[in-house]
């Protein structure tokens, strides 16, 4: 869809990011889901070292980032129900939709976790340039607000990605370029997705290193390495793919841990 172009890795980059392949309250039935419960825990031990003065303070500040789907009113219901009492929800549209209207996105900067739904990524990419969130997010992340985003939300942060943004799969080199080389969610979800991003690693459509992630998986950054694993399903798995379009499952290099549904 775009020709490839150099990749530039933003060395300067600190902060936490979790990319969620698949999963989540966007995949769940209920809304439960292990791995959200998970980012609570991590946005409540954050909020601890940042005093505040309102009258909840023990709950989080949260905001849902629904841009790459076009602020779809139905995700962000689902969205407030998820984490209705176990947070202080936010949202920002940058469509402007009632009942949330456009905020100014410094809002993100005051957050406590930040988390990104899915849709298209290189929706979500032009419009975050247009208005500025790309730099909220880095101020934010380096603030000590953490950043996590499923699908969409989990290709922004690299420098290259596959997506289906433009109808069939292909690759993206438009990310932020927070996190260094190629990302790919839903690895073993949906047809076509592992063939074609371990070929577009090999000859090189797509920049190595590569991130495979599966449903129910999701990977933790911090200052740009990855340092750990969470799943909350049987059989969900991360992979990292070398230059060479070679698969190897993170857990041979990295802490794995079961997550369990509360928060």
């Amino acid at each position: 869809m775009d020709a490839p172009r150099p990749v530039t890795v933003r060395a300067d980059f600190r902060g936490t990011i979790v990319a969620l392949g698949g999963g989540g309250f966007s995949m769940s039935e209920t809304g439960e889901s292990a791995i959200d419960g998970a980012l609570l825990r991590m946005a409540r031990n954050r909020r601890q070292t940042v005093p505040r003065r309102e009258s909840s303070p023990e709950l989080p500040h949260m905001c849902f980032v629904s841009t790459a789907s076009g602020d779809s009113r139905d995700y962000i219901g689902r969205f407030e129900a998820a984490f209705a009492g176990r947070a202080q929800t936010h949202v920002l549209s940058l469509f402007g939709q009632s009942p949330w209207d456009y905020q100014d996105p410094a809002m993100l900067e005051d957050m406590d976790l930040v988390y990104v739904g899915g849709g298209s990524t290189a929706n979500l990419l032009a419009l975050w340039r247009r208005h500025g969130v790309d730099e909220n997010m880095r101020r934010a992340a380096a603030g000590g607000t953490i950043l996590a985003g499923i699908s969409a939300g989990a290709n922004c942060w690299f420098d290259a990605s596959s997506t289906d943004s433009f109808g069939s799969l292909a690759p993206l080199h438009d990310g932020l370029g927070f996190l260094q080389g190629s990302a790919c969610p839903h690895f073993h979800g949906e047809p076509g997705r592992e063939e074609s991003f371990l070929r577009w690693i090999a000859d090189e459509s797509l920049p190595g290193p590569g991130i495979a992630i599966d449903d129910h998986a999701a990977v933790v950054y911090v200052d740009g390495e990855a340092t750990s694993v969470m799943v909350e399903s049987d059989g969900a798995q991360a992979y990292a793919v070398d230059e060479g379009g070679s698969l190897r499952l993170l857990d041979e290099l990295l802490r794995v841990s079961a997550v369990d549904v509360d928060g």
